[in-house]
């Protein structure tokens, strides 16, 4: 006879084994949606795309029927800012992945920052995926083009506002350097007018320079006869020769 006992007890274990661990995969699963659902998302309010879905989706104003008709350019030009900061972001969170993994490696930051990361990759996938089927609806095969006319902008915006600091710089600089020119002219005029004032009073005679001028002054008058006579003895002379 068969033991039916002795086979029911091993598939028995089997099914409480296999339903046991797909107990725990589905709690493990909710548990890690609710804590990643519950995760700060990585960047702020999408305003570009909240715009361009309030204009795609315009309701009709009070008293009418239907919703007012937006212009194709309007929809265009608010889908290229969309895409435009879709290109802010990819290039946000791809320079921010490989320092990330490297730091997460060593332990300095935590799981959770990591999942945010993630979170934030399928997030700009789904987005992607969005703009360029909105893209396509609006103009056939716009969707291959629109990133790049975006990249673009982008570009063209940074490179604006790298000009505009320089030239704020350059004013401030300016300034300054106005400021400091008058106070140097300033401070060099005011010495200036220091030296000439001392240069202007009378040098006052040294006790050495007063008895060399007091011997001169008494040479000259014992000097005084001896000239004298001299001049008479020539004139004599002179008349002797006559």
């Amino acid at each position: 006879m068969v033991d039916w006992v002795g086979l029911l007890i091993p598939f028995a274990y089997l099914g409480i084994l296999v339903g046991s661990l797909a107990t725990f995969s589905s709690l493990y699963r909710k548990r890690k949606a609710a804590k990643s659902s519950s995760l700060e998302p990585w960047f702020g309010p999408h305003t570009p795309r909240d715009i361009y879905l309030s204009l795609l989706h315009l309701e009709p104003e009070p008293g009418q029927g239907k919703p007012p008709n937006v212009p194709d350019g309007v929809l265009k030009a608010a889908l290229l800012q969309r895409a435009r900061e879709d290109i802010k972001r990819i290039l946000e969170v791809r320079n921010a992945k490989q320092a990330l993994s490297s730091l997460l490696q060593r332990g300095s930051v935590g799981d959770e920052l990591w999942q945010r990361h993630q979170r934030a990759e399928k997030e700009i996938e789904a987005e992607l995926r969005d703009v360029v089927e909105e893209a396509n609806a609006l103009q056939p095969n716009w969707g291959q083009s629109i990133f790049q006319s975006a990249n673009e902008m982008h570009h063209n915006a940074i490179l604006r506002d790298k000009l505009a600091y320089i030239q704020a710089k350059g004013k401030r600089d300016r300034e300054w350097w106005d400021q400091e020119k008058a106070t140097i002219q300033s401070d060099f005029m005011r010495e200036l007018g220091g030296d000439e004032k001392e240069n202007s009073k009378p040098a006052a005679a040294s006790p050495a320079d007063r008895v060399g001028s007091d011997d001169d002054a008494v040479l000259v008058e014992g000097g005084g006869p001896a000239t004298s006579g001299a001049s008479k003895g020539a004139a004599r002379k002179r008349k002797g020769k006559k």
